[in-house]
C-alpha cells in the first residue's frame, strides 16, 4: 500500500470521525425550551398525580372537625287518644350523652388518619422526585448513547466505502468489504435501538413533567457525575426515620386510635329527655324528665374491639419488618450506587483517556503502515465503548441514588446541602 493512499484512508477515517460528531451533536433549542433538573422535579410535584393526594389531605383533615361534634338531639312528638278530651299530648327533647370519651377517641382517630393522609402525600412527593431525577438521568444518558452509535454508523458507512475500493485495487481481500457490511448493519442497529431508547426515556420524563416527549429538551451545564454521599452506617442510622417506616408508624397509630373507639364503645350512650305533656283530661300541663340508657347484655363490642388489638398487634409487626426492609433496601443502594459511581469514575479518569490515545496512536501507525485499517476500526469502537460503558453506569449510579432519595431522601437532601 502507497504512502499516498494510506494518507488518503486516513484523511477519510478523520472525515468520518468528524462527520459523525457533527451529525451526533443535535440542533441546538432556543433556551426557553430547555428544562433543567430542579425545573422538571418542580413540574412533577405540581401534576395531578400530587394534587389527588393534596384532595384526600384536604378531606382528612375536614374529617377532624366533623369528628369533633356532639350527637344531635331528637325532637319527638307522641299522642295517645282520638278523642278530643281524653288525648295526651307528649312533646320532648332527647339528648345523647356519650360516655367512655367516644367523642375524644374518634377525634383521635380522625386526626391519626389525617397524619396517615399527609405522610402518603410526603411519601409520594419523595417517590415522584426520585422518578424525575432517574428518568432525567436516563434522557441524559440516552443521548450519549444516540451521539455516540450515531459516530459509530458514519464511521461503519465510511468504512465500506474506503474497503470497497481496497478491494478493488487488489490490495485487500473481499472478506475485508464483507466484515465492513457486517459493522455497519450491526451499527445501524445499534443507532435504531439508541434512538428507540431515547424516545422512550423522553415519553418516561415527559409523562412526569407533563410536557411531550417529542418536545422534551434537557438544559445544558448540568453535571452528571454523581454525588458523594455520607457513609453507609450513618444513612443507616438514619433508617428509622425512612418513610416507608414513618408511614407504618403512622399506620400503627390510627390503628391503636382505632382500638380507642372500640373500646369506648362497649360503654354504652346516656339519652336525657326534657319535655312537657299535655292530658286533655284533666286540663293540665306537666313537665316530662327522662333517662334512657342500654343495657350491654347482648352486645358488649368484644369482637370488634378483639379485632382492633390483633390488628394493632399486626401494625406493631408491620412497623418492625419495615424497619427491617428499609435497613436492606438502603443498604443495597448504597452498594449499587457506589459500585456504579466508582466504575463511572474509573473509566471517565482513566480508562477512556487511555481508550483515545491508544485510538489516535493506532490512527498515526496506520498512516505509516504499521496497523491495518481493522486496527483503526477496532480502537476507534473501543474508544466509543467505553463511553457508552461509562454513560451505563453514570445512569445505573443516578439510579440507585434515585432508590436512595425514596428512602431516605431527607437524609439525603441534608446531607447534600451541607457538603461544601
Amino acid at each position: 500500500m502507497t504512502t499516498h493512499i494510506k494518507r488518503r484512508l486516513a484523511a477519510g477515517i478523520v472525515a468520518a470521525w468528524a462527520f459523525g460528531c457533527a451529525a451526533a451533536a443535535p440542533p441546538q433549542p432556543d433556551a426557553n425550551d430547555s428544562i433543567d433538573l430542579p425545573s422538571a422535579i418542580r413540574l412533577a410535584l405540581e401534576g395531578p398525580r400530587l394534587r389527588a393526594a393534596g384532595h384526600e389531605v384536604a378531606a382528612s383533615a375536614a374529617a377532624i372537625g366533623q369528628a369533633d361534634h356532639y350527637p344531635n338531639p331528637t325532637l319527638e312528638y307522641l299522642r295517645e287518644g282520638e278523642q278530643a278530651g281524653t288525648r295526651t299530648t307528649t312533646v320532648q327533647l332527647n339528648q345523647p350523652i356519650e360516655l367512655g370519651g367516644k367523642r375524644r377517641a374518634r377525634v383521635a382517630l380522625a386526626a391519626s388518619t389525617a397524619a396517615l393522609a399527609r405522610g402518603d402525600l410526603a411519601a409520594l412527593r419523595q417517590e415522584v422526585r426520585a422518578e424525575v431525577i432517574a428518568g432525567w438521568h436516563a434522557v441524559l444518558a440516552a443521548q450519549q448513547r444516540q451521539q455516540l452509535a450515531t459516530t459509530l454508523a458514519g464511521l461503519a458507512a465510511k468504512g465500506i466505502e474506503v474497503a470497497e475500493r481496497q478491494v478493488a485495487a487488489g490490495k485487500v481481500s473481499p472478506i475485508d468489504a464483507t466484515r465492513a457490511r457486517l459493522a455497519a448493519v450491526d451499527a445501524a442497529t445499534e443507532l435504531n435501538a439508541a434512538q428507540a431508547e431515547l424516545a422512550i426515556a423522553r415519553t418516561r420524563l415527559g409523562a412526569l413533567v407533563g410536557r411531550p416527549g417529542e418536545a422534551l429538551v434537557l438544559a445544558s451545564g448540568h453535571d452528571p457525575a454523581p454525588p458523594a454521599l455520607k457513609p453507609l452506617a450513618a444513612l443507616l442510622a438514619d433508617a428509622a426515620q425512612a418513610l416507608p417506616v414513618r408511614r407504618a408508624r403512622s399506620q400503627l397509630a390510627a390503628q391503636e386510635a382505632q382500638t380507642q373507639v372500640e373500646r369506648a364503645a362497649r360503654l354504652p350512650d346516656l339519652t336525657l329527655s326534657v319535655g312537657s305533656q299535655k292530658i286533655d283530661e284533666v286540663a293540665r300541663r306537666q313537665a316530662v324528665v327522662g333517662v334512657s340508657l342500654p343495657l350491654p347484655l347482648f352486645n358488649r363490642n368484644e369482637g370488634n374491639l378483639l379485632a382492633a388489638l390483633r390488628r394493632s398487634d399486626k401494625a406493631r409487626d408491620e412497623v418492625a419488618a419495615a424497619e427491617t426492609a428499609a435497613a436492606s433496601d438502603i443498604g443495597t443502594a448504597y452498594t449499587r450506587y457506589e459500585q456504579a459511581r466508582n466504575e463511572a469514575a474509573m473509566l471517565r479518569a482513566d480508562v477512556i483517556p487511555s481508550a483515545q490515545s491508544a485510538y489516535e496512536l493506532t490512527l498515526t501507525g496506520f498512516e505509516h503502515g504499521k496497523f491495518a485499517f481493522l486496527d483503526v476500526l477496532d480502537a476507534q469502537r473501543t474508544w466509543a465503548r467505553v463511553q457508552l460503558r461509562q454513560w451505563t453506569a453514570t445512569q445505573e449510579a443516578w439510579r440507585a441514588y434515585a432508590d436512595l432519595a425514596r428512602l431516605a431522601g431527607a437524609a439525603i437532601e441534608q446531607d447534600r446541602q451541607e457538603r461544601p
